[in-house]
C-alpha cells in the first residue's frame, strides 16, 4: 500500500477527529430526543421503523455515487459541504416546531434528508483514515476510535434523557445541541490539510473520462481480489438484517414489554455503551490482533447468542438486560476493529472511497429491509419472539459461513495485498 500518512498528518488527523466527536454527541443526543419523542407522541412501531427506513434507504441509492465523487473530489471540502447541509435540515425542523406546525410524519420525512448527507459523510471519512494515520497506529487508533465514541454514546443518551425531562418532551430546544456542536466541529475540519490521493495510472491519463459505472465496478473488483473481503461484506448484510430489528423495536420493549420509561432505555443504551468503552480499552492497548478471522467469527457467534437472549428475559428484570448488552458493548469494539483494519490495510489508497461507499451500499441495504419487517412482525409473533429467532437465525448464519467457505484459511496476519494488480484493473 502506498504510504501517505506521516507523524504530522497524524497529529492533523487527532485533531479533526476531535471535532467530529463533538458533533457525534449533538447527533447522538437529537437523534434519541427525536426517537423517544416519536414513541411517546404516535405510541406506534410502525413510525420508528418508518422512520429509520427513510433515514438509511438514501445510503443505498447514493453511497456508490458518493464513493466515487470521494475518491475524485476534495474530500475535505466535500465532509464541509455535506456537515453544512445536514445543519440546515436540523434548523428546519426547528423551525417547523417554532411555527407550531411540526407533526411526526414531517419530522421523518424531513429527518431523512440527513440520511443522504450521511452517505456521502462516511465514506468520505472512511477514505481520510489510511492516509493520515501509519499503518502501524492504524488498529490502535480504530480501537481509540471505538473508545471515545462509546464514551460518547454512553453520555448521549442520558443527556437526551435528561433534556427530555427538563424540557417536558419539547424537541425544539434540543435540536439547537446539533447545531451548536456543528459549529464546533467545523473548526478543525477547516485548521487542518487533508492529504489528496490519486492513482498514478489515473495522472497518465488525465484526459480520459472515467464513468461512475466504471468506478462503481472498480471498487467492487477490488474487494473480490482480496481474499475473504467478500465473504466478510455478505457475513455483514447477515447481521445487519437481521439486529436492525433490535433499534427499530428497543423503546417499545423497553416502555410496553417491560413497562420502562425514557430512562430505562436511557440506562439500557448506557450499559450497551459502557461495555463498548471497556472494549475500547481492550482494542486501544492491544497493538495487533493475531488469529484475526477465528476471533472475528467467535465474537460475532456470542453477540448473536446474547441478543436471543432478550427474547426471555423477565418483565421488568431489568439487570439481565444491563449485563446482556454490557457483554455486547465490549465484543462489538474488538469486531469492528478487527474488520476495519483489514479493510484499511488491504485497500489501495486511491481505492478506499469506493470500495467503502460499496460497503456500505451492502450492508446498509440490508438494515432498512430488516427495519420494514421488524415492525408488522413484532405485531404477529411479538417483540420477544423477534430478538429470539433473529439471535438463533444468527448463531446459524454464522456458523453456516465459517465452515462452508475458505474464510477460516485467510491468513491476514502475514497478508499484503499486491496493490499493482488492483490498480491496473481492466474493465
Amino acid at each position: 500500500m502506498e504510504e501517505l500518512a506521516s507523524e504530522s498528518t497524524f497529529r492533523s488527523y487527532l485533531f479533526f477527529w476531535s471535532g467530529q466527536l463533538v458533533s457525534l454527541m449533538g447527533s447522538l443526543v437529537v437523534q434519541f430526543a427525536i426517537t423517544w419523542w416519536i414513541t411517546v407522541i404516535t405510541g406506534s412501531v410502525f413510525y420508528l421503523a418508518i422512520g429509520i427506513f427513510l433515514y438509511f434507504l438514501p445510503m443505498i441509492f447514493i453511497a456508490p455515487i458518493a464513493g466515487v465523487l470521494t475518491d475524485r473530489w476534495n474530500r475535505k471540502a466535500l465532509i464541509a459541504v455535506v456537515d453544512s447541509f445536514q445543519s440546515l435540515v436540523t434548523v428546519w425542523i426547528i423551525v417547523l416546531f417554532y411555527l407550531g406546525i411540526a407533526d411526526p410524519l414531517g419530522v421523518i420525512l424531513i429527518n431523512s434528508l440527513r440520511g443522504v448527507c450521511q452517505a456521502f459523510h462516511m465514506p468520505a471519512v472512511s477514505a481520510i483514515i489510511p492516509t493520515m494515520v501509519p499503518k502501524n497506529k492504524l488498529s490502535r487508533i480504530n480501537g481509540v476510535g471505538y473508545l471515545f465514541t462509546s464514551l460518547i454514546q454512553l453520555v448521549g443518551p442520558v443527556i437526551g434523557a435528561l433534556l427530555m425531562a427538563f424540557f417536558s418532551n419539547q424537541l425544539a430546544p434540543i435540536l439547537w445541541v446539533d447545531v451548536i456542536t456543528f459549529g464546533i466541529a467545523m473548526i478543525p475540519l477547516l485548521l487542518i490539510k487533508i492529504p489528496s490521493v490519486r492513482n498514478t495510472t489515473e495522472i497518465s491519463k488525465k484526459t480520459k473520462t472515467k464513468s461512475f459505472k466504471r468506478d462503481f465496478k472498480e471498487g467492487i473488483i477490488t474487494i473480490k481480489l482480496i481474499p475473504g473481503l467478500s465473504i466478510l461484506l455478505i457475513l455483514d448484510v447477515f447481521i445487519m438484517f437481521l439486529i436492525s430489528p433490535i433499534q427499530v423495536l428497543l423503546p417499545f420493549y423497553i416502555s410496553e414489554t417491560h413497562q420502562g420509561n425514557a430512562f430505562d432505555l436511557a440506562f439500557i443504551m448506557v450499559s450497551l455503551n459502557g461495555g463498548m468503552i471497556i472494549g475500547g480499552v481492550i482494542t486501544t492497548l492491544k497493538k495487533n490482533w493475531k488469529h484475526k478471522i477465528p476471533i472475528y467469527f467467535m465474537s460475532m457467534m456470542v453477540v448473536m447468542g446474547l441478543i436471543s437472549v432478550l427474547g426471555f428475559a423477565p418483565t421488568g428484570f431489568f439487570l439481565i438486560l444491563w449485563v446482556g448488552m454490557a457483554i455486547v458493548g465490549l465484543i462489538l469494539p474488538i469486531i469492528n476493529t478487527i474488520y476495519m483494519t483489514i479493510v484499511q490495510t488491504t485497500v489501495p489508497l486511491d481505492k478506499m472511497g469506493r470500495v467503502s461507499s460499496v460497503l456500505q451500499s451492502f450492508s446498509v441495504a440490508a438494515f432498512p429491509i430488516g427495519t420494514i419487517i421488524a415492525g408488522p412482525l413484532a405485531e404477529v409473533i411479538g417483540i420477544r419472539s423477534v430478538f429470539f429467532f433473529s439471535g438463533i437465525l444468527g448463531l446459524i448464519i454464522v456458523f453456516l459461513i465459517w465452515r462452508s467457505t475458505k474464510i477460516r484459511h485467510v491468513d491476514y496476519d502475514n497478508f499484503e495485498i499486491i496493490t499493482e494488480k488492483i490498480n491496473n484493473i481492466n474493465i
